[in-house]
């Protein structure tokens, strides 16, 4: 008897209509949520990527390949002049996001395909059969029903329902029980109903259940033509009339199978795609969540294939337990840089929104020092600290001669402040002699980098898990059941020391990797004097907050609920006696659709997928075309919604201390301007009416038992003042030296008219092009903002660099620059890199060119606030105030101080805030003050 072989299993393909699915999933992610600080469009790529993965888990195949349209002509429209004529005009936001779309593809080594005078389908239809021909399956994804025709024993057609997040499969008995007809015969059903997405026309009146019965009476297609005198009544009639149009269909519809590609089939094979490539595309992409589900999947699907990260073993912790044994540890290793990592008990998390529970920062429970090959620990989460240990532990961290690496030196001096509930350490433990903080070092060497997390890091730069995969074990039995001896207790603490021991270790060894790449950059200076030191003054308004006056923030609720209400019920009123009293969702576009079109009649907005669009631009636009008070009710309801949603975010994260403790974060903006989460203090309108009333809900409080006031001061036109020192326009230079209106007076110059003779309405239009050229805003786009002629804009244009030529050759050289270095700098000599300057991708390039443009500016005024907040605090130390600072919001500052030292306090804002920077025009700072952040406003 011959040794019984296992078969192998059989290869399986996954191909992909590319255009299909990309349009597929422009329409299923709104463009608004998905755009670059460089004003690219990205949420068909993202909705792509993402179900690209989603299709690879669900489907498990051994290649994949994805088939694009190519944008001339094709042999069926040279046959048929109107074929796929009259489809809607492409949206604007779909510009580019194919392009972008194969270079994600190309980073994640998955091969894409085109052919001249062919579109996608008759590609996929040729992988297809050629996969079958060599005994494969095939799985075809794509949203052209045309793809029906290929379903067979061993290929199956995924075709979308919703968007892409439901993709069901059609079998052969899905299309038979849908279409009354079996897969080889959907398009001979299609020649005779037509198809409306390729401008076919059909047999008038005549629908698919008809067409399923002639084609099961008369045995295919041409069956039914053969038949055609036969077939009775005004149906027969129309089939009769249109026999050309039946055959033309069908001749159109038929797939192409024997194409010569490029590419051959084993070369579509999935393999692990390079992390490098990856992580830099989806950096410039602004992608941030779906990086690591990459990996996830591919790593899933490849098993034994995919190369094992490599886990190198960190040296095992000595858990101290006396201070002797922690002194030992740092006599062994004196003058070496040491990685500290703190394990942190928190904060607990909100339900349902995932966001930190306000005014808690998490506990330290235990702390890990790491050498090149030593590590010891130290755990806090005892009932009785030897104080001695302690002792030593807390000098160690406030030694300024030892030098230490963390990684997010805020959150490690929030959770040492302990400001919820006491620890071994004693409240508010010194921690000095950090001389590098790998997360910023990281971004400062990579700016466009969005996930900075210690894990992400040690992947990307070490190529090694944060966790090793033995300590996982123990990890989950301390999560079992109550153990009577107390064994697991012992093995989960054990686990902790190791996993805090190993963190700390990877620490370490990530600043000794980036530390010459800092310097490289020539961003030690930044890293050492501007960002380490501000994560400290963070920390310090971290743990402080703003105070909140409930009062008002409840009354701001109630106002603008009662305001949306009163929309809702007005809107409905405008509309009653058109739609019959419908009470329409007015969240709801398939309703609004109704209601604006079918019941009102109204212009038609922008074509989309689903109907006519109802985004704001374009209500906005009926608006101003038609008066109609329905859209004004519209309109006013969506405002006061969104207001009350900001409301409700202020209550949710008011804490136990009646003050508001936002999170700043100095990594998300890639040029160097600070963010701020829950809640987002930025977000908040400045020069509306509700904005304001949103500003009184900030009060102060008390600072050492005295009543203060809060005192706020910005900066006038900072931007502006960058772009004139930076071009070295004398005009612009001249007039911010003279104390001009600077709109005004780059109206007068564009308009050749005198200051005093500006309209209102000339100089909006300057002050939109003034700010919008440092964002490389296109005459277009100018056109747009304005809602002005195109021509109209570029005369405005050219005016504007016609007085001001400084400013012409300043964005003209700087991209040139920029092109050359291949980054840019900043006046406190940031750099943002931008590879792509020199990208063959249109779309990656001119993202690129963008931000050359805005970087130097929008990081310079960054780099600005920022050094007046250093200087400010400093400042407040030397001179002994009780005054502190709250928050920084865009170039605002606002401090709460004691009413006693007001005057003082006001004098050096003013003073160090315009010493922030040497310019070649002065810095104007605006100070107020009051007891709100509104009555503060000046």
């Amino acid at each position: 008897m011959g040794e019984t072989r296992i078969a192998e299993p059989r290869p399986r393909l996954l191909v992909l209509d590319g255009h299909s699915m990309a349009f597929r999933a422009f329409y299923a992610l709104p463009a608004e949520n998905f755009t670059t600080d460089t004003g690219q469009h990205t949420n068909a790529v993202y909705g792509f990527t993402s179900m690209l993965l989603t299709m690879i888990r669900q489907q498990a195949p051994t290649h994949v390949a994805v088939a694009f349209d190519l944008a001339g002509p094709i042999f069926r429209s040279a046959e048929y002049g109107e074929y796929k004529a009259g489809r809607s005009e492409t949206p604007e936001e779909f510009a580019g996001q194919i392009e972008l779309t194969v270079k994600v593809l190309d980073a994640l080594g998955i091969p894409t395909l085109t052919k001249e005078d062919y579109e996608a389908d008759d590609i996929v239809a040729t992988l297809s059969a050629q996969a079958e021909a060599a005994g494969w399956d095939v799985c075809v994804v794509s949203g052209d029903r045309d793809a029906f025709q290929l379903i067979s024993d061993s290929t199956t057609v995924l075709y979308p329902t919703r968007g892409v997040s439901e993709v069901p499969a059609m079998t052969a008995e899905t299309v038979k029980a849908k279409y009354g007809v079996w897969p080889a015969q959907y398009p001979e059903l299609a020649a005779l109903v037509g198809e409306s997405a390729d401008n076919l026309p059909g047999v008038p009146g005549v629908g698919p259940g008809f067409a399923a019965k002639w084609l099961d009476r008369y045995g295919d297609l041409d069956g039914v033509l053969a038949h055609a005198d036969e077939i009775t009544g005004k149906k027969g009639e129309a089939l009769r009339a249109h026999l050309d149009d039946v055959r033309r269909n069908r001749r159109l519809n038929a797939l192409v199978r024997d194409l010569e590609l490029d590419v051959a089939l084993e070369a579509m094979e999935l393999t692990m795609p390079a992390r490098e490539p990856v992580e830099e595309l989806f950096d410039a992409l602004q992608f941030n969540r779906i990086r690591e589900r990459v990996f996830e999947v591919f790593a899933e699907r490849l098993g034994s294939q995919a190369p094992a990260a490599a886990v190198e073993a960190a040296p095992e912790p000595v858990v101290a337990t006396t201070a002797a044994q922690l002194r030992d540890f740092l006599a062994a290793h004196a003058g070496a840089l040491l990685g500290l990592h703190v394990a942190v008990d928190g904060p607990d998390l909100l339900p349902k929104r995932k966001v930190p529970v306000p005014g808690t920062f998490g506990t330290p429970v235990g702390v890990a020092l790491a050498a090149e090959d030593a590590a010891v620990y130290v755990d806090l989460d005892v009932a009785d600290p030897d104080e001695e240990l302690m002792t030593a532990l807390r000098g160690v961290l406030a030694d300024a001669g030892t030098d230490k690496a963390v990684h997010d030196l805020k959150r490690v001096l929030k959770a040492l402040a302990a400001p919820t509930r006491p620890t071994a350490l004693g409240p508010d433990a010194a921690l000095e002699g950090v001389v590098d903080d790998v997360a910023l070092s990281a971004y400062l060497i990579q700016p466009d980098r969005r996930d900075v997390d210690l894990a992400a890091l040690a992947q990307a730069h070490l190529g090694t898990p944060l966790e090793a995969p033995e300590e996982a074990p123990a990890e989950q039995d301390a999560q079992g059941a109550f153990d009577l001896d107390g064994g697991q207790e012992t093995a989960a603490r054990a686990a902790r020391a190791a996993r805090t021991a190993r963190a700390a270790w990877i620490v370490r060894r990530l600043s000794v990797e980036s530390t010459p790449q800092v310097l490289d950059r020539g961003a030690q200076r930044l890293l050492q004097e501007m960002e380490i030191p501000l994560a400290r003054l963070l920390a310090r308004m971290e743990l402080t907050g703003i105070a909140v006056d409930g009062d008002i923030l409840d009354g701001l609720h109630a106002d603008f609920t009662e305001r949306a209400q009163a929309a809702k019920d007005s809107a409905w009123a405008s509309v009653a006696e058109a739609t019959g009293g419908m009470q329409v969702n007015l969240g709801s576009p398939k309703q609004l659709q109704e209601v604006l079109f079918e019941h009102l009649d109204m212009p038609r907005t922008r074509k989309t997928k689903t109907g006519y669009s109802t985004d704001v631009d374009s209500l906005q636009d009926l608006l101003e075309k038609t008066e109609h008070p329905f859209l004004e009710n519209l309109m006013a309801h969506r405002d006061a919604t969104k207001l009350k949603q900001t409301v409700e975010g202020l209550r949710e994260t008011v804490a136990g201390d009646g003050r508001i403790h936002t999170t700043y974060s100095q990594t998300a903006a890639a040029t160097g301007r600070l963010s701020s989460l829950h809640p987002n203090l930025q977000n908040i309108p400045v020069r509306t009416e509700a904005g304001r009333r949103i500003r009184e809900v900030f009060v102060a409080g008390e600072v050492e038992g005295e009543e203060a006031v809060l005192l706020s001061a910005d900066y006038s036109q900072i931007e502006m003042r960058i772009m004139a020192h930076l071009s070295e326009d004398e005009g612009l230079i001249q007039a911010f030296r003279d104390g001009e209106d600077l709109h005004s007076f780059v109206g007068s110059q564009v308009f050749g008219v005198d200051p005093d003779d500006v309209t209102a309405e000339q100089r909006a239009k300057v002050k939109a092009m003034s700010y919008g050229l440092a964002y490389g805003l296109s005459s277009f786009g100018l056109s747009k903002q304005l809602k002005i002629s195109v021509d109209e804009a570029r005369g405005l244009m050219k005016g504007y660099f016609d007085r001001f030529g400084g400013v012409r050759d300043y964005l003209r050289d700087v991209v040139a620059q920029a092109r050359k270095d291949g980054f840019t700098s900043t006046i406190e000599g940031r750099r943002r890199y931008l590879p792509d300057l020199s990208s063959d991708n249109r779309q990656l390039r001119d993202m690129a060119e963008r931000a050359a443009l805005n970087a130097p500016i929008q990081g310079s005024a960054a780099d600005i606030i920022k050094r007046a907040m250093l200087d400010v605090q400093a400042g407040l130390v030397e001179h002994g105030l009780a005054s502190r600072l709250l928050l920084q919001v865009h170039d605002e500052l606002i401090l709460e101080v004691p009413g006693h030292e007001l005057e003082r306090a006001t004098a050096l804002l003013k003073e160090r805030m315009g010493r922030a920077a040497e310019l070649s025009v002065p810095l104007d700072v605006h100070v107020g003050h009051g007891r709100s952040w509104h009555d503060a406003a000046h």
